[in-house]
């Protein structure tokens, strides 16, 4: 498989809103996560940061022009590669241990991580087998209900336990905008395994029931509007009432 030149390995698409989806296209869809910029007046968000197998800020000027604020949907490998790089990160406090200490295990490193999650290896010296994420020293922590004020715009925190502990999303009521991590997206939702808690996962998805979303930039996969988004969480409870 050929290395990717590091130049090459970020993509930017500007979508509405002001937000903009960074991605790394080498990475195979159900491994790729979506790194969401928002451009607010005194300052700017990012949601989520890849694998970090190539810098962020030297690659992607979009996330330097002014400060910006990361955002730790969860603590998952594919979300927080890059939040080192960052002055000002974010983070539930349930998962705050994790993006201090990172190990191959705490973020799901293993078993995940091979060769086989990519079309086109990074940069050397990167190994799969040797792969793990740098620590952040010292995050910010936020909790449900807690509001993240770009300015001109802002974020409700909102807790989504169940794929993690400490999972979040951000709702901007202004807008109808979900940023929801991986708590819910338009693909095969991850709702078993190690760290996950199903009783939980429901009670996630039964609140962002109640919002008024308009469109949800999810995790992973492309974005979708209100009435998938209902879609897809009553398709959920119902196979998870039916005991599926």
């Amino acid at each position: 498989m050929d290395r990717i030149a590091p130049e090459d390995w970020y993509r930017v698409q500007r979508l509405a809103d002001d937000i903009s989806l960074i991605d790394e296209p080498f990475i195979v869809p159900f491994y790729r996560c979506n790194m969401w910029h928002v451009r607010g007046r005194e300052r700017d968000l990012l949601v989520d940061s890849g694998m970090g197998v190539v810098p962020l800020r030297a690659h992607v000027p979009l996330v330097t022009e002014k400060t910006c604020v990361a955002v730790a949907s969860h603590t998952h490998f594919d979300h927080i590669g890059c939040h080192h790089e960052f002055g000002q990160c974010l983070v539930h406090a349930a998962e705050a241990e994790i993006l201090r200490h990172p190990t191959r295990v705490n973020t799901l490193i293993e078993p995940f991580v091979s060769d086989d999650i990519f079309t086109g290896l990074p940069p050397a010296p990167y190994e799969s087998r040797a792969y793990n994420v740098k620590g952040v020293a010292a995050p910010g922590l936020i909790g449900d209900g807690d509001v993240i004020d770009l300015g001109d715009r802002q974020f409700t925190v909102i807790h989504t336990p169940g794929h993690s502990p400490g999972g979040i999303a951000l709702f901007e009521a202004a807008t109808g905008v979900l940023i929801s991590g991986d708590i819910v997206y338009d693909g095969p939702l991850i709702d078993e395994g190690e760290g996950i808690d199903r009783g939980a996962y429901a009670a996630s998805l039964r609140h962002l029931l109640t919002l008024p979303v308009l469109v949800v930039h999810g995790g992973h996969f492309p974005s979708y509007g209100g009435a998938r988004h209902r879609q897809i969480i009553e398709d959920w409870l119902r196979r998870y009432e039916a005991g599926g």
